[in-house]
């Protein structure tokens, strides 16, 4: 039988390492988390090849007195806790006492510290483990760590690390965390001996949001701020025209503690639901402000995973506080944001030219629209039912369900026009010519308006608006989606959605799976206006059909929606299957990407914008109109 062992210190110190320090970016998050506890103002980073060659931290912070130096270096020695009802009211960065010991058992690591009683500092070299003697050394009060050739007598662990860019992005990325939740330290970084980012105090931590990402991020940034029960919730969100394809700048701060919590990150994007694409997550800097005993930090080796005492508050604190913000927020994309191109030689001579780089600007930016689009989760139904969503309604009022009143749709002459059109009441039979719009040069076809409305239709897609700063350029299919979507979730809610009885129950042959799921989701879809029963074997009997759908087919629609309903895979969530089904519904039922708009439709549409709580985007997240301003048009024109 094996006989039990105790593991030799140098052991149970490169197992710890082994939890603690996976890359050079590890050991730069653990020295200035020291650096940050020691109450430093200034922080100077010098890194060599990615951090794994040379790692150096100074600071101007307390200092280590010099007969504490070997223990600074030891395993679980530290001062920021004394015992253990300490570990649940943590108040520093580290508390582990395990950080230098696990850096010195893997690295040549250099100690030098000073306090500010004392004449002079001292020096401690730690190789592989193994402290040298402890000499005198004249230093400025503070410490500098210097660590050299990390994971040197762990070949294993070195063979894995990566390329210098890729390892110096994680020491970067390590670096950004601590100065953006301190923003009144002094931080500087430098890479093979240049500088690259030199970051004084700063009161608003958008400078330093703006320093690592820019200024148009920076620029586009929403406050946010609240305070219930003593837990207090600050920092920026970004507008949703600024995501990205995963949440790496995402960044929670826990009193100065850069963490991960994934209840959290679910709370953010539902605050975006409808407001972002699929598959995009949204940009925050936040931070919680709480007392240390109501969370606890001991969770992980790397202090990022934390244990709120309660964390459902936590939840609807972010989630109240954000959709609050947005409801109350102008979401609406720009199209003067950078990267608005220009022409290839930037001398846009021309009138026409210029407009119709403009346009089709526009047009790459809002996206062409397929005509059997894919719904994606938005909307706020609990919301709804709790009635904390957006201003009522003006008082008497009516809703109206059915296009909002826009005219009857007719397709067009299949042989004239590749999109179907509108046409005017009475102007039944005419030739379409008398309605046609006229071509204009630069590939516009405009249909002109009254000279009181203001507003144009372009490509059959679009619609400019003249506001009080510039122009606007509506997405009409967006814009009427999503005031369909919000009258209809409204309605459902209510249990008021407008249903029309078939004359005559029509039968839809479907295969076993989607007979199944109509059949069991059948009380669903009677909230959406679809009343389903069976009819044997794989064939059921539609007997009612949303009125705003009365000119397509319940065949037709009734299998897009079971569809949705067997899509994923996994039981669906019953809010989120709602919702999905409402886009659909809303998107079937709106005017299309290329339908011809009279001048009285246009005025119709654009007069109930007010009714949509989001109006900037689609239930899809799309856009709904790019704001142009004048300065952004007399830059186009190279009028500044």
């Amino acid at each position: 039988m094996p006989t039990i062992r105790q593991l030799p210190p140098s052991v149970v110190n490169k197992i710890a390492a082994g939890e603690v320090i996976e890359r050079p970016a590890s050991v730069v998050k653990e020295l200035l988390e020291n650096a940050v506890d020691a109450g430093a103002t200034r922080i100077d980073l010098l890194l060599d090849k990615g951090g794994s060659e040379v790692i150096r931290v100074a600071d101007n912070g307390s200092g280590i007195a010099a007969e504490e130096l070997p223990l600074a270096v030891a395993s679980h020695a530290t001062s920021k806790i004394r015992s253990a009802d300490d570990l649940f009211s943590v108040g520093t960065l580290g508390f582990r006492g395990e950080a230098l010991a696990s850096i010195a058992e893997v690295s040549r690591l250099l100690l030098r510290s000073r306090t500010a009683d004392a004449e002079g500092g001292a020096e401690l070299e730690v190789v592989g483990g193994a402290a040298g003697p402890m000499t005198p050394v004249g230093c400025p009060v503070g410490t500098a760590i210097e660590v050299r050739n990390l994971f040197f007598n762990t070949p294993v662990r070195h063979k894995f690390l990566r390329s210098t860019q890729t390892e110096m992005g994680h020491s970067v990325e390590a670096m950004t965390r601590l100065a953006i939740a301190h923003p009144r330290i002094h931080f500087t970084l430098s890479h093979n001996g240049r500088q690259m980012h030199d970051l004084p105090p700063v009161d608003d931590i958008r400078a330093r949001i703006a320093a690592f990402f820019g200024d148009d991020l920076a620029g586009d940034l929403i406050e946010i701020q609240s305070t219930h029960d003593g837990i207090t919730l600050s920092g920026y969100v970004a507008n949703p025209m600024h995501s990205r394809a995963t949440g790496r700048m995402q960044y929670l701060f826990l009193n100065g503690r850069a963490i991960r919590d994934r209840a959290l990150q679910h709370a953010l994007g539902e605050a975006y639901r409808g407001l972002l694409l699929v598959g995009r997550q949204p940009i925050c800097f936040l931070r919680l402000e709480m007392p240390a005993e109501q969370v606890d930090v001991n969770v992980h080796p790397t202090k990022q995973e934390v244990r709120f005492q309660d964390s459902g508050r936590l939840y609807s604190q972010l989630l109240g506080t954000l959709r609050s913000k947005f409801l109350t927020t102008d979401l609406r994309a720009r199209g003067g944001s950078p990267g608005l191109p220009r022409s290839p030689d930037e001398e846009a001579t021309s009138a026409a030219a210029g407009a119709s780089q403009l346009v089709e600007w526009a047009k790459q930016q809002l996206g062409q629209r397929p005509s059997d689009r894919t719904a994606a989760p938005s909307g706020y139904l609990d919301d709804m039912k709790a009635g904390t969503r957006g201003p009522a309604r003006p008082e008497g009022e009516e809703l109206r369900l059915h296009r909002i009143d826009l005219p009857p749709f007719k397709p067009f002459d299949a042989g004239r026009v590749s999109t179907r059109a509108m046409e005017r009441p009475g102007d039944e039979g005419k030739p379409a010519s008398d309605s046609s719009p006229s071509p204009v040069s630069s590939g516009f076809m405009l249909q002109r308006t009254s000279p009181a409305h203001h507003a144009l239709q372009v490509h059959n897609r679009y619609l400019v608006v003249e506001t009080e700063t510039g122009i606007e350029v509506i997405d009409q299919h967006a814009l009427h989606e999503r005031i369909l979507y919000e009258q209809i979730r409204e309605n459902v809610l209510a249990g008021a959605l407008e249903s029309q009885k078939l004359l005559v129950p029509e039968p839809v042959d479907l295969t076993a799976t989607e007979a199944a799921a109509a059949l069991e989701y059948a009380e669903l879809l009677a909230r959406l206006g679809v009343e389903v029963q069976p009819f044997g074997g794989e064939t059921v009997l539609v007997s009612s059909f949303p009125a705003m759908l009365a000119n397509m087919s319940p065949a037709e629609v009734l299998r897009d929606l079971v569809e949705k309903l067997l899509s994923g895979g996994k039981l669906p969530d019953a809010r989120d299957l709602l919702d999905e089904l409402l886009h659909m519904i809303a998107c079937k039922a709106a005017i299309k990407f290329g339908d011809r708009l009279t001048a009285e439709e246009i005025d119709a549409l654009l007069s109930q914008r007010h009714l949509a709580q989001d109006q900037h985007h689609c239930p899809h997240g799309r856009p709904t109109a790019l704001v142009f301003t004048r300065d952004d048009l007399d830059r186009q024109f190279q009028r500044i």
